[in-house]
């Protein structure tokens, strides 16, 4: 429930164990490394960009093949691997990997060799398809193309661009040299595409006949092959065939080495490891036989790290406090339940400097709301048990989805909580069903009462008590602004920004409650309120008002700027109006998810009782209950964000810390079992 302290460790070993030492530290993933020291004498970095590039070529190889292998030998998965998280595996069934590295990196070579293969042999027959393709037009030609004819004849192969007749090709011919009327021409094929000729014509006539053509568009193709183009495109074919059976070959030799599949996500894991391990390794100062290594480790971490390091390493290590005008990084330790907000926490901003963790106070509030909003039993249960079980099927999931699965189960059990007040489930599905197909006569509130009220027959009853609880977490958040001020000893920083502003805000309360305006909302009698409560309120908002005036603008000297800036400031009470009116969403979105699921129910059942009937209710009441849980499960999830971000949180918080990022193994595949302490 609160920030972890951080201290500042400066390490100090022999060079000879540097690697094993951070190995060690990249194990335990306690310690954030930040390197202070600069160019100082006796010292220098050394160059590791040489030995790390060379590992993130093999890690990068290593997940190549198992792409490739994905491919031709898929991994059997279930809908849910995105839940199932990285695979925990023994440190000896992982240095048993790494102690194969060289046979398995030889394996991935050997995959991605076979799958170049593929490349080249894929990219031949779209070559060879290429020839086939441009020869169907020549289909019908029984010589071949290159046929330049007999010593007495020549022998034209060309296109027109355009659809022709022979009557136009022999229109050109003789509209070109009359002599040349003798020419033979033959259409092979024709269409959008151009027309395809052949023409025979007298040697001694060849050039004025191919003039005549060319004149109309005639040109020579651009390729011409020594067969008949029928046994051309046999022969390609047969190419394309053997190109096949190489590829359907290498892709045999891939599925040979599925065996491989997790010795290369361990081996990857391995060299990803290293290179991280490399890149730290040149930032560190050392000497010709020490080396210095120094960052942020959380104090309960330290003992242990000294502990681990001491046992096996000759060494010394110095902790010092962190000086207050450091940037040290940020730590959040918290419950079960209220870590389910951390990551809520985190994409606002971790706290900075001098602030508290708010986790613990905003879970509360966070699963309170979340609840109100969607408010209905059975939606309430569906969602805890599908998170419930999730969380319990998959303990290897990622933190940050975990965290995200446990923030809705205990906002399902919130729901489920609001729902029976509400007397929802599933809107008024017991009612709808009752009165349809068992034709029941549903007294008056429903089968099943609510425990509190409905709001949908009481609107403003839950309005006034939306806002009420918006009044409550307000006034905690400008509490917690108030405690804080105490801490740092700001006393009269308290009394003019807190606590006039709780005189002045109560006395307005006290003043509208008994109210003729209170009383339209609430639909109570405001005479039940004793007279003195207005008057007390009177003279709280009066002193409110007074302080704020004469104490908000105290840092200035000048009186007239003093009294404007205090003026300005309670011109801000039109700022705590709108807030309180920002928590009518947990009316509107409340009301919406039971009126959307009245009306899937009334929709279901306008088919009456029969089984035609049933069978159209079910399929409604599923699709419909699906659709408005979906909509409303988000519309809760970022209406009860948004409360927290800018009603709450702007009373007392602004983060921007910098998160913890400890030097550990980054895996992608496996997490080996370690003595990791966080």
């Amino acid at each position: 429930m609160a920030v972890l302290q951080m201290q500042k460790v400066s390490i100090c070993a022999l060079k000879r164990d540097r690697k094993a030492i951070l190995e060690k530290i990249q194990a335990m993933g306690v310690m954030e490394v930040s390197q202070i020291q600069e160019d100082m004498d006796g010292l220098e970095k050394m160059n590791t960009q040489t030995a790390r590039s060379m590992f993130e070529k093999n890690a990068a190889s290593a997940d190549m093949a198992l792409g490739i292998l994905a491919e031709y030998v898929p991994e059997k998965t279930s809908m849910f691997a995105g839940l199932e998280g990285k695979k925990l595996v023994d440190k000896d069934v992982f240095e048993q990997a790494v102690e194969r590295k060289d046979k398995v990196m030889s394996v991935a070579a050997t995959v991605i060799s076979q799958q170049k293969k593929i490349g080249e042999y894929r990219a031949n027959i779209q070559k060879l398809e290429n020839q086939i393709e441009s020869l169907e037009p020549w289909m019908n030609l029984d010589v071949p193309m290159a046929y330049r004819g007999t010593r007495t004849t020549a022998f034209l192969l060309g296109t027109f661009s355009q659809e022709l007749s022979l009557e136009e090709i022999y229109g050109m011919i003789l509209e070109g040299d009359a002599e040349g009327a003798g020419a033979d021409v033959t259409i092979l094929s024709a269409g959008k595409d151009g027309t395809y000729v052949a023409v025979l014509c007298l040697r001694e006539d060849e050039e004025k006949v191919e003039e005549a053509l060319r004149k109309g568009g005639f040109s020579k193709p651009s390729q011409l092959t020594a067969q008949v183009p029928a046994r051309a495109k046999e022969s390609l074919l047969s190419q394309i065939q053997g190109q096949k059976a190489e590829i359907e070959s290498c892709q045999e030799e891939i599925r040979r080495y599925a065996y491989e599949r997790t010795n290369l996500k361990l081996v990857s894991d391995y060299f990803r490891a290293r290179a991280q391990k490399y890149e730290v390794l040149g930032t560190l100062p050392q000497s010709k036989s020490t080396f210095l290594i120094s960052g942020y480790v959380p104090k309960k971490a330290v003992g242990v790290l000294d502990k681990a390091l001491n046992e096996k390493f000759v060494m010394s290590m110095e902790v010092e406090e962190i000086p207050e005008e450091e940037d040290a990084p940020v730590l959040l330790k918290n419950n079960k339940f209220t870590e389910s907000v951390e990551g809520i926490v985190e994409s606002f901003g971790l706290p900075a400097k001098g602030e508290i963790d708010p986790t613990a106070i905003m879970s509360f509030f966070y699963v309170f709301f979340f609840g109100l909003m969607l408010s209905d039993a059975a939606y309430g249960l569906l969602v805890f048990l599908v998170c419930f079980i999730l969380v319990k099927k998959f303990p290897r999931m990622s933190s940050s989805m975990r965290k995200s699965l446990k923030l809705f189960m205990y906002g399902g059990i919130s729901t489920l909580i609001w729902g029976i007040l509400f007397g929802g489930y599933f809107g008024d599905a017991i009612d709808v069903v009752a009165r349809t197909f068992f034709h029941v006569d549903v007294p008056e509130g429903g089968l099943v009462k609510a425990l509190w009220f409905v709001p949908l027959n009481d609107p403003m009853k839950l309005l006034l008590f939306s806002m009420a609880f918006g009044l409550i977490h307000l006034f905690t958040g400008l509490g917690i602004k108030g405690y804080l001020l105490v801490r740092d000893k700001k006393y009269l920083d308290f009394f003019c920004d807190v606590v006039l502003w709780f005189v002045f805000l109560i006395g307005l309360l006290l003043m509208l409650i008994p109210s003729s305006l209170f009383a339209s909302i609430s639909q109570m009698d405001p005479s039940v309120f004793p007279p003195v409560m207005s008057s007390a309120g009177k003279v709280l908002a009066v002193i409110g008002l007074v302080g704020l005036v004469l104490m908000s603008g105290r840092s200035s000297k000048n009186v007239v700027i003093r009294l404007a800036l205090g003026l300005y400031d309670v011109y801000n009470v039109t700022g705590w109006l709108s807030d309180v009116l920002s928590y009518s969403r947990l009316l509107a979105l409340g009301l919406a998810t039971g009126v959307i699921a009245s009306v899937v129910n009334q929709m279901g059942s306008m088919f009456g009782d029969g089984i035609l009937g049933a069978i159209i209710f079910i399929l409604v009441f599923i699709i419909g209950h699906a659709m408005n849980l979906a909509i409303n499960l988000l519309g809760a999830y970022v209406h009860t964000n948004r409360l927290q971000y800018v009603e709450f949180f702007g009373k007392f918080y602004e983060g921007g810390g910098r998160p913890f990022e400890p030097f550990f193994a980054n895996t992608k595949y496996v997490d080996v079992k370690e003595e990791t302490q966080l």
